[in-house]
C-alpha cells in the first residue's frame, strides 16, 4: 500500500503533463509567425477543405502580397498568365471586391512549397532578395519562372 500512494501522485502529475502538452495540439490553433496570415475563414470554402499545408500557403499569400509578388513560381504556370508566387493563390478581385482566389494551387505542389519555403525562410529571418535566390535555386529546374511584374 505505501509503494501505491508514492506512484499515485508520480503518475497524476505525468497524466497532467502530458494532458496540459496535448490539449495545445488540438484545434486549428496555429504556430506564431514573424508575419501576418489571413483568416481561414476568409478563404474559400475549396481552401478551407484542403490540407493544412495548403491552407496556410493561401492564408500567407493573401496576408504578404509584399513578399509573394517578388517571388516567382516555377510549376509552368507562366503560360496561365501566372506572374508570381502570389498570383498561384489570388487571381483578383471580385465585384464586391472581395479576394477572388486562383484554385490552381490546390492541385499544385510546387506553388505550395515554394510558398511555404517562403514562410520558412521569412521566419528565419531572410531578406526577399535571400528567398527569391534560395527559390530559384532550388525550384529553377522544374521549368521556368513566372516573369515577374516589377511595378
Amino acid at each position: 500500500m505505501r509503494r501505491m500512494t508514492k506512484i499515485f501522485p508520480l503518475t497524476a502529475a505525468v497524466l497532467l503533463l502530458v494532458g496540459t502538452v496535448t490539449a495545445g495540439c488540438g484545434g486549428q490553433a496555429q504556430a506564431a509567425h514573424s508575419f501576418e496570415v489571413a483568416p481561414l475563414d476568409e478563404m474559400s470554402e475549396q481552401v478551407q477543405n484542403a490540407p493544412t499545408a495548403v491552407q496556410e500557403a493561401y492564408q500567407f499569400a493573401v496576408a504578404n502580397p509584399d513578399v509573394t509578388t517578388r517571388i516567382p513560381c516555377y510549376c509552368g504556370c507562366g503560360g496561365m498568365g501566372h506572374t508570381s508566387n502570389y498570383t498561384c493563390f489570388v487571381a483578383g478581385e471580385n465585384d464586391d471586391g472581395t479576394i477572388a482566389f486562383d484554385e490552381h494551387a490546390l492541385g499544385c505542389s510546387i506553388c505550395v512549397d515554394i510558398a511555404q519555403d517562403t514562410m520558412r525562410l521569412l521566419d528565419e529571418g531572410k531578406s526577399v532578395d535571400e528567398i527569391f535566390t534560395y527559390v530559384d535555386n532550388a525550384y529553377s529546374r522544374f521549368g521556368p519562372p513566372t516573369p515577374l511584374i516589377q511595378g
